[in-house]
C-alpha cells in the first residue's frame, strides 16, 4: 500500500491563498522578489564587480534561476551536498564558500567535475586540508581549484595572519592537483561600535594579499578571483575593492544571499545602514517573504494563539511580526493593518500572540508574517508559493535542503 504526502502549504497556480491553500504557508511575493533581483544586479555591476549570489538562503533552485538570468556570475554553495544539489538543477559555475573536508564530500565534487562545463571553487585554510585535497584529486588525475580563505581572530573559518595566507599559497602550489584560483574572506563576522571600520580594514588587508600573491606568481589565472561581502555590508566591499583597482587586475566577487527575499528584521535593518551610507540609493530591497497561517484559537482576551510555530518559521533573530489580518474566503482579499499586535513566543507548532485593543480578530482569520532571518525560514520548507499582487499562486517552488 503506498501513502501520499503531501507537502505543507502545497498549493497549485490560479490558488487564493486566503480560500484554497492549506496553511501555514511559505509565501513569496513576485512583485518584491523581481525588484530585489535586479536590485542587487544593477546595484553590483555598477560597482564593476560580479555577482554569486549565496544559495544556502533559499536552497530554491526556481529563484537560482531568475539570479543567473538576471545576470549572476555564478551561485554560492555552503557545501558538497548544496553544490550537488545547484548542478542537478543546471548551475554550472559554484564557489563553494567552505573548505571541502572528508572523502565523501571530495568524492561529491569529484564526480561533478567530470563535466567540463562545471566550473568549482572551494576554500582552504590549513595545510592539512590542502595535503588532503592534493592527494586525493592528484590520486584521480583531476585539478581542484582552491581559493585561500582569510579570516579574523574570534571570527569563523580562514588563515588568521596575512603571513599565514603567504604561507598557505606555497602549500598549495606544492601540489600539482590544485590550482589556486583566488582569495576569499568573509567580514559578516566583525561586530561592534567601529565595525564599519574594521569591515575597511579587513577588505584593504584581503585586496594587498591578492596583489602581494599576484605578484609573487602565486595565482593560476590571469585574472584572479578576490571576493568577500554577505547581506549586510556589500556597500562597503563594493567600495574597497572599487577604490583599490580591483576590477583591472582581479574578478572581484560579491556573494549576499539574503537579499533576494529580504526580511522585515535583521537585514531590513542593515538596508537601512546601506541606505545612510549610500545617498545615491533612492530605494533599497523589498521584504518579499512571508508566512501565513491562521488564528488557531483564542483562548483568553487580547490573547490568540497562532498555528504557526518553530517548525514554519525563524525565530533566532527575533520573532515573526503580524502584518495584516485576511479574511479566510473572503475575496476579493483585504488585509488590515495588525502590526500593533506583537508575537511573544513560539513553540513547535504555536505561536503566542497578544491582540492589540482595537483590533478584530476570529478564530480562523489568516495573518501574514514577516520574518527576520530568512535563511532560518526557508529551510523548515519543502515548498511554497509565489504570489501577485491579488494574492494568488503564479506558481509553487521547492527547496532541496
Amino acid at each position: 500500500m503506498s501513502i501520499a504526502v503531501m507537502d505543507k502549504g502545497s498549493a497549485q497556480p490560479g490558488d487564493s491563498l486566503v480560500s484554497e491553500v492549506s496553511l501555514p504557508a511559505l509565501v513569496i511575493h513576485r512583485k518584491a522578489l523581481d525588484h530585489n533581483i535586479r536590485w542587487m544586479q544593477r546595484f553590483v555591476t555598477q560597482s564593476g564587480a560580479e555577482l554569486a549570489p549565496h544559495g544556502k538562503t533559499s536552497m530554491v533552485p526556481a529563484l537560482f534561476r531568475r539570479q543567473l538570468e538576471e545576470g549572476a556570475w555564478g551561485m554560492t554553495l555552503a557545501t558538497a551536498v548544496q553544490t550537488q544539489a545547484a548542478y542537478a538543477y543546471g548551475v554550472r559555475r559554484v564557489l563553494m564558500a567552505n573548505q571541502l573536508v572528508g572523502a565523501p564530500n571530495m568524492a561529491v565534487i569529484a564526480g561533478l567535475l567530470a563535466d567540463p562545463m562545471f566550473e568549482f571553487h572551494c576554500m582552504v585554510d590549513h595545510p592539512d586540508n590542502v595535503a588532503a585535497l592534493g592527494e586525493y584529486f592528484g590520486a584521480r588525475g583531476l585539478r581542484l581549484n582552491v581559493m585561500i580563505e582569510y579570516g579574523v581572530p574570534g571570527g569563523r573559518c580562514g588563515c588568521r595572519t596575512e603571513a599565514q595566507v603567504l604561507s598557505l599559497a606555497d602549500a598549495v602550489l606544492a601540489q600539482p592537483a590544485l590550482a589556486l584560483t583566488g582569495i576569499e574572506g568573509y567580514e559578516g563576522v566583525i561586530h561592534g561600535d567601529h565595525a564599519v571600520d574594521g569591515i575597511k580594514a579587513f577588505a584593504a588587508s584581503l585586496v594587498r594579499l591578492a596583489v602581494e600573491l599576484q605578484d609573487k606568481g602565486s595565482f593560476a589565472l590571469e585574472r584572479p578571483i578576490v571576493t568577500a561581502s554577505g547581506s549586510a555590508w556589500y556597500d562597503l566591499i563594493a567600495e574597497a575593492f572599487d577604490a583599490q583597482a580591483v576590477r583591472e587586475r582581479f574578478l572581484s566577487v560579491l556573494r549576499p544571499g539574503s537579499y533576494v527575499v529580504h526580511d522585515h528584521g535583521i537585514y531590513k535593518d542593515a538596508q537601512c545602514c546601506v541606505l545612510d551610507r549610500r545617498a545615491e540609493l533612492s530605494e533599497g530591497l523589498r521584504p518579499a517573504l512571508e508566512v501565513w497561517a491562521h488564528v488557531q484559537s483564542m483562548p483568553e482576551p487580547g490573547f490568540a494563539v497562532i498555528a504557526m510555530g518553530k517548525r514554519d518559521v525563524a525565530y533566532d533573530a527575533g520573532l515573526p511580526n503580524p502584518l495584516l489580518r485576511y479574511k479566510a474566503g473572503v475575496l476579493p482579499a483585504a488585509g488590515k493593518d495588525v502590526s500593533a499586535c506583537k508575537v511573544t513566543a513560539v513553540m513547535d507548532q504555536h505561536a503566542f500572540m497578544t491582540v492589540a485593543p482595537d483590533c478584530e480578530l476570529n478564530v480562523g482569520d489568516i495573518i501574514s508574517f514577516g520574518t527576520s532571518h530568512p535563511c532560518l525560514t526557508f529551510d523548515k520548507w519543502r515548498s511554497g508559493c509565489l504570489v501577485d499582487d491579488e494574492l494568488h499562486v503564479i506558481e509553487s517552488f521547492n527547496t532541496c535542503f
